[in-house]
């Protein structure tokens, strides 16, 4: 397997395109990590099946947020991709999220060619307002079992605000 972060580049951040790898289909409850130092996925732990992701999970390649890990990023589409396949995807917005008192914002975008939906995505306000509702339900509680409070979404940004945080993660990343 290719090291993501050695032969990708984060994207046209200006632009809103930027590169995605995957690491959780939508649906699933394997908590599904890219292990920076030996260039791999990994398994972290399983979740119980309650919590399985409400959207794909991945990250932006040569990015560190806060938490010192690649930014997160959740990709919508229709049906679930799998771990390991990477596409160009366009901003839409950010979940500005908090996880045990760390900083660890989620990116979220939709692919850069949506033929299916006619590319009718460009920001937050253009999801089903039900959606933003499960997502965010997702991420205040996911962790209520283990560590209830731990987690909380503290507001949700525009594209102007998600390419901000991306470019301070690029930063974060050249000057580590």
């Amino acid at each position: 397997m290719a090291d993501f972060n050695q032969i990708l580049t984060p994207g046209d951040v200006d632009a809103g395109i930027i590169n995605v790898v995957n690491e959780i289909p939508q649906g699933s409850c394997l908590k599904i990590e890219w292990n920076r130092k030996v260039a791999a996925f990994q398994l972290d732990r399983v979740e119980p099946a309650i919590f399985a992701k409400p959207t794909n999970y991945g990250f932006i390649p040569q990015t560190l947020d806060e938490d010192g890990d690649e930014l997160d990023v959740l990709l919508l589409t229709r049906q679930p991709l799998a771990t390991g396949v990477f596409l160009e995807a366009k901003v839409i917005g950010v979940m500005k999220f908090v996880d045990d008192g760390e900083v660890d914002d989620k990116i979220v975008c939709v692919p850069a060619d949506d033929r299916d939906t006619g590319n009718a995505y460009n920001s937050l306000s253009d999801v089903p307002a039900q959606l933003i509702k499960q997502i965010e339900f997702h991420f205040n509680n996911y962790k209520a079992l283990k560590k209830p409070g731990s987690t909380k979404v503290t507001h949700w940004g525009d594209v102007e605000e998600a390419k901000k945080v991306i470019r301070e993660s690029i930063k974060r990343w050249d000057e580590r």
